[in-house]
C-alpha cells in the first residue's frame, strides 16, 4: 500500500522529519506537488543558505552535491534526516518518490494533506529552484 501526501502549503522541515519517521517504520511513500512546499524565514536569508549549499567545493568537485530541482530537494531533505548511511536508512529512502505537480497516475487517488500554514515570510521550493537557477 502506497501512501500518497501532498505537500502544499506544508514547511519543509516539518513535512521531511514526519516522512522520515514513517520511511523507517516501512511505509511507501509518494509526496506530490513538491514545488509548493514552504520554507518560513527571510527570503534573503533561504536564497544565501542555499545557494552556500550549491557552492560548496567549488566547480570541479566530487561532492557533496545538492539540487536545484523542487523535488530533489524536498528528497535530499528527507535524506538528512534518515541514518542514511546504514542499510536501514538507505531501505527507507529507496521507498519515497517526490513528484511537481500531480502525475497521471495519481490523479483520480485521495491524497494526505499536512497540515497547512500561512506565515508572514516564507519562500516556496518553486521560487527557491528559480533563483537557484531552474526555469519553469
Amino acid at each position: 500500500m502506497v501512501t500518497i501526501v501532498d505537500a502544499t502549503g506544508a514547511r519543509l522541515g516539518r513535512l521531511s522529519s514526519m516522512l522520515a519517521k514513517r520511511l523507517l517504520e516501512g511505509e511507501e511513500i509518494v509526496v506530490v506537488n513538491s514545488e509548493k512546499a514552504i520554507i518560513v524565514g527571510s527570503k534573503d536569508e533561504i536564497e544565501s543558505r542555499y545557494k552556500q549549499k550549491r557552492e560548496v567545493g567549488g566547480t570541479k568537485r566530487k561532492g557533496p552535491f545538492f539540487p536545484r530541482m523542487p523535488d530533489m530537494i524536498l528528497k535530499r531533505t528527507v535524506r538528512g534526516m534518515l541514518p542514511y548511511q546504514q542499510p536501514k536508512g538507505r531501505k527507507a529512502y529507496k521507498n519515497l518518490k517526490t513528484y511537481i505537480g500531480v502525475p497521471e497516475e495519481f490523479e483520480n487517488e485521495k491524497f494526505e494533506k499536512v497540515e497547512a500554514v500561512n506565515p508572514s515570510s516564507y519562500v516556496t521550493l518553486k521560487e527557491l529552484s528559480e533563483y537557484l537557477g531552474i526555469s519553469w
